[in-house]
Protein backbone atom coordinates (compact mmCIF):
# COMPACT_ATOMS: atom_id res chain seq x y z
CA UNK A 1 0.00 0.00 0.00
CA UNK A 2 1.44 3.35 -1.66
CA UNK A 3 0.73 6.07 0.99
CA UNK A 4 0.37 9.91 0.00
CA UNK A 5 2.08 12.85 1.43
CA UNK A 6 -0.18 15.00 -1.40
CA UNK A 7 -1.84 16.36 1.71
CA UNK A 8 0.84 17.82 4.31
CA UNK A 9 0.53 21.29 3.39
CA UNK A 10 -3.48 20.99 3.75
CA UNK A 11 -3.13 19.22 6.81
CA UNK A 12 -0.41 21.87 8.15
CA UNK A 13 -3.18 24.50 7.67
CA UNK A 14 -6.31 22.51 9.28
CA UNK A 15 -3.63 22.02 12.12
CA UNK A 16 -2.82 25.68 12.05
CA UNK A 17 -6.83 26.58 12.59
CA UNK A 18 -7.19 23.73 14.88
CA UNK A 19 -4.06 25.48 17.14
CA UNK A 20 -5.62 29.12 16.58
CA UNK A 21 -10.01 28.73 16.71
CA UNK A 22 -9.46 25.94 19.62
CA UNK A 23 -8.61 29.01 22.37
CA UNK A 24 -10.88 31.31 20.33
CA UNK A 25 -13.38 29.58 20.42
CA UNK A 26 -13.36 28.90 24.25
CA UNK A 27 -13.27 32.30 25.22
CA UNK A 28 -16.08 33.21 23.32
CA UNK A 29 -19.43 34.24 25.72
CA UNK A 30 -22.57 32.38 25.50
CA UNK A 31 -24.51 35.20 23.99
CA UNK A 32 -21.70 35.22 21.03
CA UNK A 33 -22.10 31.19 20.53
CA UNK A 34 -25.71 31.04 21.49
CA UNK A 35 -27.46 33.92 20.09
CA UNK A 36 -26.07 35.20 17.01
CA UNK A 37 -27.27 33.48 13.87
CA UNK A 38 -26.08 32.82 10.25
CA UNK A 39 -27.73 33.19 6.96
CA UNK A 40 -29.06 29.55 7.37
CA UNK A 41 -30.37 30.58 10.84
CA UNK A 42 -27.25 28.54 12.84
CA UNK A 43 -25.71 29.65 15.83
CA UNK A 44 -21.58 29.19 16.47
CA UNK A 45 -22.86 26.45 18.44
CA UNK A 46 -24.71 25.11 15.95
CA UNK A 47 -22.04 25.88 13.09
CA UNK A 48 -19.01 23.46 15.70
CA UNK A 49 -21.53 21.14 15.62
CA UNK A 50 -21.96 20.80 11.91
CA UNK A 51 -17.91 21.45 11.73
CA UNK A 52 -18.36 17.69 13.58
CA UNK A 53 -20.55 16.13 11.56
CA UNK A 54 -18.64 17.16 8.43
CA UNK A 55 -15.01 15.51 9.58
CA UNK A 56 -17.01 12.21 10.91
CA UNK A 57 -19.28 11.77 7.30
CA UNK A 58 -15.55 12.50 5.85
CA UNK A 59 -13.31 10.56 7.93
CA UNK A 60 -15.93 7.26 7.12
CA UNK A 61 -15.94 8.14 3.12
CA UNK A 62 -12.15 8.62 3.48
CA UNK A 63 -11.98 5.03 5.14
CA UNK A 64 -14.86 3.51 2.97
CA UNK A 65 -13.70 4.59 -0.36
CA UNK A 66 -10.77 3.08 0.40
CA UNK A 67 -11.74 -0.86 0.73
CA UNK A 68 -15.62 -0.91 -1.05
CA UNK A 69 -16.29 -0.62 -4.51
CA UNK A 70 -16.04 2.02 -7.17
CA UNK A 71 -18.14 3.93 -7.64
CA UNK A 72 -19.50 4.08 -4.19
CA UNK A 73 -22.90 4.67 -3.01
CA UNK A 74 -22.81 6.79 0.52
CA UNK A 75 -25.25 8.40 2.83
CA UNK A 76 -25.02 12.00 1.90
CA UNK A 77 -25.68 14.14 5.07
CA UNK A 78 -24.98 17.42 3.33
CA UNK A 79 -27.50 17.72 0.71
CA UNK A 80 -31.73 17.96 0.55
CA UNK A 81 -31.71 19.41 4.08
CA UNK A 82 -30.00 16.61 5.59
CA UNK A 83 -27.23 18.79 7.27
CA UNK A 84 -30.21 20.41 9.14
CA UNK A 85 -31.78 17.47 10.76
CA UNK A 86 -27.80 16.37 11.94
CA UNK A 87 -27.67 19.62 13.54
CA UNK A 88 -31.20 19.46 15.11
CA UNK A 89 -31.65 15.92 16.02
CA UNK A 90 -28.11 16.40 18.14
CA UNK A 91 -28.72 19.54 19.98
CA UNK A 92 -25.97 21.25 19.51
CA UNK A 93 -27.34 24.71 20.80
CA UNK A 94 -27.83 22.42 24.40
CA UNK A 95 -24.46 20.95 23.99
CA UNK A 96 -22.00 21.22 26.56
CA UNK A 97 -19.92 23.91 24.83
CA UNK A 98 -16.51 22.95 26.04
CA UNK A 99 -17.06 19.67 24.97
CA UNK A 100 -18.37 20.83 21.46
CA UNK A 101 -14.76 22.13 21.29
CA UNK A 102 -12.47 19.59 22.39
CA UNK A 103 -14.70 17.08 20.05
CA UNK A 104 -13.76 19.71 16.90
CA UNK A 105 -10.24 19.83 17.43
CA UNK A 106 -9.56 16.00 18.59
CA UNK A 107 -11.76 14.57 15.46
CA UNK A 108 -9.97 17.27 13.24
CA UNK A 109 -6.73 15.78 14.57
CA UNK A 110 -7.77 12.35 13.92
CA UNK A 111 -8.91 13.47 10.30
CA UNK A 112 -5.22 14.64 9.46
CA UNK A 113 -4.00 11.14 10.87
CA UNK A 114 -6.43 9.36 8.77
CA UNK A 115 -5.37 11.46 5.88
CA UNK A 116 -1.94 10.73 6.59
CA UNK A 117 -2.61 6.70 6.23
CA UNK A 118 -4.67 6.99 2.75
CA UNK A 119 -3.60 4.83 0.16
CA UNK A 120 -2.30 6.94 -2.93
CA UNK A 121 -3.74 3.81 -5.36
CA UNK A 122 -7.22 4.93 -4.07
CA UNK A 123 -6.79 8.77 -4.77
CA UNK A 124 -9.21 8.51 -7.68
CA UNK A 125 -11.90 6.18 -6.30
CA UNK A 126 -15.15 7.74 -6.28
CA UNK A 127 -18.38 8.37 -4.03
CA UNK A 128 -22.10 9.50 -5.91
CA UNK A 129 -23.38 12.01 -3.71
CA UNK A 130 -27.33 12.65 -3.33
CA UNK A 131 -27.53 14.97 -6.11
CA UNK A 132 -25.89 12.30 -8.34
CA UNK A 133 -22.28 14.00 -8.47
CA UNK A 134 -19.19 11.94 -8.35
CA UNK A 135 -16.60 13.03 -6.24
CA UNK A 136 -12.93 11.55 -6.03
CA UNK A 137 -11.39 10.56 -2.38
CA UNK A 138 -8.76 13.17 -3.63
CA UNK A 139 -10.75 16.07 -4.52
CA UNK A 140 -12.87 15.34 -1.32
CA UNK A 141 -10.06 15.35 0.79
CA UNK A 142 -9.19 18.61 -0.82
CA UNK A 143 -12.29 19.88 0.08
CA UNK A 144 -12.58 19.43 3.26
CA UNK A 145 -10.15 22.35 4.65
CA UNK A 146 -12.14 24.64 1.79
CA UNK A 147 -14.97 23.83 4.01
CA UNK A 148 -13.76 24.33 7.57
CA UNK A 149 -12.64 27.59 5.95
CA UNK A 150 -15.73 28.59 5.15
CA UNK A 151 -17.25 27.87 8.60
CA UNK A 152 -14.76 29.76 10.22
CA UNK A 153 -14.91 32.46 8.09
CA UNK A 154 -18.76 32.40 8.80
CA UNK A 155 -18.12 32.31 12.70
CA UNK A 156 -16.11 35.09 12.42
CA UNK A 157 -18.44 37.20 10.94
CA UNK A 158 -20.72 36.17 13.86
CA UNK A 159 -18.15 37.23 16.60
CA UNK A 160 -17.43 40.75 14.86
CA UNK A 161 -21.40 41.28 14.69
CA UNK A 162 -22.55 43.96 17.06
Amino acid sequence: MEQTHEFEANNQELLQLITVWEPRLLSLEDEVISGRRNSQNRSIREITGHLIDSVSNNTHRIIHLQYQPDPLIFPDYANNGNNDRWIAIQKYQEENWYNLVQLWKFYNLHIIHVINQVNAEKLSNEWITALNQKVSLKSMINHYLEHVRLHLNEIEELINQK
